[in-house]
């Protein structure tokens, strides 16, 4: 195995060691977040660590029984050859589950999602199919016992919808369905067709996974450039005779908040650091929201036939996926939510991209 991995495992095993003695102490125990949260690492750790243990005690049996294949015995030197082959067949094996299991994981993948089908390309039929891949997904949620709620929606002049928006809350619903972005392409003899020829129309979608709720802004205090002076307008005498007013100047922003209502220069500080602390906020939330729109806009793409993903031709009962050329044979299975072949697919595909870097980026 590559040592610059086994330098890692032995610090992962270091920390896990730690974390053990950690889950004993009270004053741990008794913080409930704090627990959860060191115990969550406990358990994320705990296969990589049972991988290195067991690699370990592979690689010391085949020490040993590399020194028993020079016995001269030669019954014992028989079963030490047979050990080997099975022990480096072992290790081998571990090499690669430990490689998976070091692989980043996405931290998304838990989240619960934001869906949306948008009809592109095709006029009625387009919108028609965007209905199709609403009870596509829709089934799919029930198969997983997901929860799906509709957000937004737009019907289409004919039926189906130009528009929809679900959020779907549930089990590593983003793992499962962030594959899905892209555009779908349907090949079909639509039912306003009076000749019988098979159109081509095509669907956008995007899967935003939801954000976390943001946490309290934290502000350096040598990011802060705090002035004071006197404050004007009403409020009498002692207002305006003492430098009660506050002025907070956050220099990464740029923004300037200013409190000059109380008496107390110490209240007004309260204040106007509250008011900055939500403004930071607001342009936090912004800045992720413009960043989460910019991601449906790339999932998204034009809408136009040729940007495909996936293309659904019900003549020949097939749906193929173009990223990995594959093919399913059950069309009808496919749109009433029987996706789990094409979702492992694609998942085991990126994990196999994933790998392949990790063993070439890896000194």
């Amino acid at each position: 195995m590559i040592e610059s991995i086994l330098s890692k495992l032995a610090e992962i095993a270091s920390r896990y060691k730690e974390i053990e003695g950690l889950l004993s102490q009270p004053d741990v125990t008794s913080d409930q977040e704090n627990y959860i949260k060191i115990s969550k690492e406990y358990s994320d750790l705990a296969p990589v660590v049972n991988a290195y243990k067991e690699y370990l005690e592979a690689q010391k049996g085949l020490e040993e029984a590399l020194v028993l294949s020079k016995d001269e015995d030669p019954d014992m030197r028989a079963m030490a050859e047979g050990e080997i082959s099975e022990l480096k067949e072992t290790t081998i094996d571990l090499e690669g589950e430990i490689k998976k299991l070091l692989l980043p994981k996405d931290p998304d993948d838990s989240k619960d999602v934001f869906l949306e089908v948008r009809a592109g390309a095709g006029g009625d039929e387009a919108a028609l199919f965007a209905g199709d891949l609403f009870r596509m997904y829709s089934r799919l949620a029930e198969r997983n016992n997901w929860k799906m709620e509709v957000v937004n929606i737009r019907e289409g002049d004919h039926g189906g919808y130009k528009e929809l928006v679900t959020r779907i809350e549930g089990a590593d619903v983003y793992k499962q369905l962030k594959f899905e972005a892209g555009v779908h392409r349907v090949q079909r003899v639509p039912t306003t067709e009076s000749q019988g020829r098979i159109h081509t129309s095509a669907c956008s979608v995007a899967v935003l996974a939801e954000m976390d709720a943001l946490e309290e802004i934290v502000i350096d205090k040598s990011d802060l450039r705090v002035d004071t002076f006197r404050a004007s307008g009403a409020g009498g005498q002692h207002v305006n005779k003492t430098d009660s007013a506050v002025r907070l100047t956050h220099t990464p922003s740029g923004i300037v908040v200013e409190c000059q209502d109380g008496r107390s220069q110490h209240k007004n500080k309260e204040k106007a650091m509250s008011l900055l602390k939500a403004k930071l906020l607001d342009s936090e939330k912004e800045k992720k929201d413009a960043e989460q729109a910019e991601n449906r806009k790339v999932m998204v793409g034009s809408g136009d036939r040729s940007e495909k993903i996936r293309t659904y031709n019900f003549p020949q009962n097939r749906i193929t996926d173009h990223r990995i050329e594959m093919s399913v044979h059950n069309l009808a299975g496919f749109l009433d939510g029987d996706m789990e072949t094409m979702i492992s697919s694609l998942l085991e595909e990126n994990q196999a991209r994933a790998l392949a870097n990790l063993e070439k980026t890896t000194p």
